[in-house]
């Protein structure tokens, strides 16, 4: 019995509790069995029984602290109670109904005052009422058929015209240190290494700054996310650039482009440059059905590498370039226009699709 005694006191003071944080990244939940694994391993390290499993979570990052005011006595070890993915699904959605909750009818009842309540309208009968009243104030944007229009007049007029076009990385290139928090702007550009940037690079931001100033057409996101209008707009006010006065479009241009046909039938005919990592298998495919390629630049690697990509596009006849080189595609789409008087286009991601062929040239029209 002695002997027992020792080695329930043992076991108690090598246990260890674990608990469970919720991890939102998708790569955890390949994890599950490492998790589990781990946490087993753990325990027999110690000399412990396996906790029976009640719900392993299928996410998350295993913590261990050793606790024993959390021991009980003569307590089980596989009673242990575990997070499951019930608990965690759970947790979310009252975090999200709370979310919901602050950001819609908790700010209706701030202006609605004391003893007084407003029965049966909803925040979103309230949105409905009051977009009413300001929808004279919408803005147009230029549909695909009228970029197609200036794009072609531009070629064969032979006169300057950029298409550069604003996603949420080069946003949050121009917004960061002026609109948000440097540290900010990295946690949510998570990606911008993989676009060419890396924050903070406030030059890389004065040069897209200016690149706003001097292009043609401007591809906007029509999304009013935080990351995406949230941002175009204080970056327009601190720069002093009224938007009445730019020539905007949709951001998702490129891809409507080619879905209405437009894409192609720009292409037929003209001198076609190629610039980004995508070029090799871009320019096959596109030769392939018929076009004429000039010329490919690649790589391109990040906003570092524009000076040597334009050094290159000097020695190359072509009528207009497509380009799909992240962040740095709005630098040098706005450089060819200006410096060689050329139609540039930023392609963007539709390179990729295309090339990889998830996404055909369509040649409808």
């Amino acid at each position: 019995m002695a002997g027992g005694r020792k080695k329930v006191s043992s076991l108690r003071k090598t246990r260890r509790t674990m608990r469970v944080r919720r991890s939102l990244h998708p790569a955890a939940r390949s994890n599950k069995r490492y998790v589990k694994k781990r946490a087993r391993n753990k325990v027999l390290n110690k000399g412990a029984k396996v906790p029976a499993s009640r719900g392993m979570p299928s996410e998350g990052v295993i913590s261990e602290s050793l606790n024993q005011s959390d021991l009980i006595e003569n307590e089980d070890l596989s009673s242990e109670v575990l997070l499951t993915d019930a608990h965690i699904a759970a947790a979310y959605e009252e975090g999200y109904r709370q979310g919901y909750f602050e950001g819609g009818e908790a700010k209706v009842g701030q202006l609605i005052p004391p003893l007084m309540i407003l029965p049966e309208l909803t925040v979103d009968d309230l949105i409905a009422t009051g977009y009413l009243a300001v929808a004279s104030t919408l803005f147009p944007l230029i549909p695909p058929a009228g970029v197609y229009d200036e794009m072609k007049t531009a070629l064969d007029q032979r006169t300057p015209l950029s298409l550069i076009r604003l996603g949420d990385g080069e946003l949050l290139t121009l917004a960061h240190d002026i609109v948000i928090p440097t540290e900010q702007a990295v946690r949510w550009g998570y990606f911008l290494p993989y676009a060419g940037i890396n924050l903070p690079d406030p030059l890389t931001r004065e040069a897209l700054a200016n690149s706003l100033q001097i292009a043609d057409l401007i591809g906007v996101p029509e999304s009013r996310h935080p990351s995406y209008q949230g941002l175009l707009f204080p970056i327009l006010r601190h720069y002093g650039i009224d938007y009445r006065k730019l020539r905007m479009t949709s951001s998702v241009v490129n891809y409507t482009l080619n879905e209405e046909g437009f894409l192609s039938k720009l292409l037929v005919g003209r001198k076609i440059l190629i610039i980004g990592n995508e070029a090799p298998g871009l320019s096959m495919l596109l030769e392939q059905q018929g076009f004429q390629i000039s010329g490919i630049i690649h790589p391109v690697q990040g906003v570092a590498d524009v000076s040597r990509v334009m050094e290159q596009t000097i020695g190359i006849e072509f009528d207009i370039a497509l380009v799909a080189a992240g962040v740095a595609a709005v630098l040098i789409c706005t450089r060819i226009a200006k410096e060689q008087g050329k139609v540039s286009f930023d392609l963007g991601h539709l390179a990729n699709k295309l090339e990889s062929g998830e996404v055909n040239l369509e040649t409808r029209l």
